[in-house]
């Protein structure tokens, strides 16, 4: 049995359902992997999935396509490259409560928001912002990142950046109203989130392997999405505490169109990755020329 540990960018929850049931189905394992699956948790996201990868930590990571970019041009850059998308369009968000009166991202100016601290975040915010009419001009803060969310329950923070199929589905099920502004409606083409992946050298290295690894968890994620209540038994142990009061059907139910379907599960498009890449440079967020190539093995 090849062994292999995948990071993933998030305490489990819907985004993750394949590689849960991919891993409890035996389908790693019908292929010769023995697959440990890491959450960011058992260090408090003290070392990022990617920083995983690069540290040999880890063979695979999720994260958002900007750190790929991110990564690969910092001054030790490191050759991360994306593998496969779990969903085929964005389903983030930034989100703030409905009863806060921000009604689009223009009124963020003055406003707190709670970031990620990831290399680009803040400065595509701020330009969501500029697109919508506003200056850019409001107060980033850097919480701990798993009780980020609960910086806009507790009202010091006005806004952050969620998954509408994960924090969305809580706010829904506890009754939080929230108003909810998505990157496409405000002219930013943003790239692919989460996406899986590696070291270059090593997917060179052993193709056959990491080619198994993908036929195994696009495996799990259509079982998923055909047989949404099975799938969730899958992850249920693995939710945190305070997740535990999240429907994870409906959130199950709401996240598995997503994925595509066997034809074309995985797939970043050339078209779209290339065009959040242009955006990236012509903002000035960075400053080499990456093409589709560059990023998606």
């Amino acid at each position: 049995m090849k062994k292999l540990k995948i990071a993933l960018d998030w305490t489990a929850n819907t985004n993750h359902t394949g590689f849960y049931v991919a891993k409890e189905k035996g389908y790693y394992s019908d292929l010769g992997l023995e697959v440990a699956l890491i959450t960011p948790d058992s260090d408090n996201y003290s070392v990022t999935p990617v920083k995983k990868v690069e540290l040999g930590q880890a063979d695979l990571a999720l994260c958002p396509l900007e750190s790929i970019v991110s990564y690969k041009t910092k001054k030790r850059p490191f050759d991360a490259v994306a593998l496969a998308t779990i969903f085929k369009e964005d389903i983030s968000a930034i989100a703030v409560l409905e009863k806060s009166a921000i009604l689009g991202p223009k009124d963020l100016d003055g406003c707190t928001y709670a970031s990620y601290k990831a290399r680009y975040e803040d400065e595509i915010v701020r330009q969501m912002i500029k697109n919508d009419g506003g200056n850019g001009t409001f107060k980033i803060t850097y919480p701990e990142k798993l009780g980020i969310w609960e910086t806009i329950l507790n009202g010091t923070a006005d806004a952050t950046w969620i998954f509408t199929n994960w924090e969305g589905i809580r706010a829904q099920q506890e009754g939080i109203k929230l108003n909810l502004f998505k990157m496409a409606d405000y002219g930013i083409p943003y790239g692919y989130s989460p996406v899986i992946m590696a070291n270059r050298e090593t997917v060179d290295k052993q193709k056959e392997i990491y080619s198994k690894v993908l036929k195994a968890t696009k495996k799990g994620f259509l079982f998923a999405q055909k047989e949404p209540e099975i799938a969730i038994e899958s992850i249920k142990p693995f939710v945190a505490k305070e997740d535990n009061n999240i429907d994870l059907v409906a959130s199950q139910m709401y996240t598995s169109p997503y994925y595509g379907n066997s034809d074309n599960w995985g797939i970043m498009e050339k078209e779209h990755v290339n065009s959040f890449l242009s955006w990236l440079q012509n903002k000035g967020l960075e400053k080499a020329p990456l093409s589709y190539k560059d990023v998606v093995f």
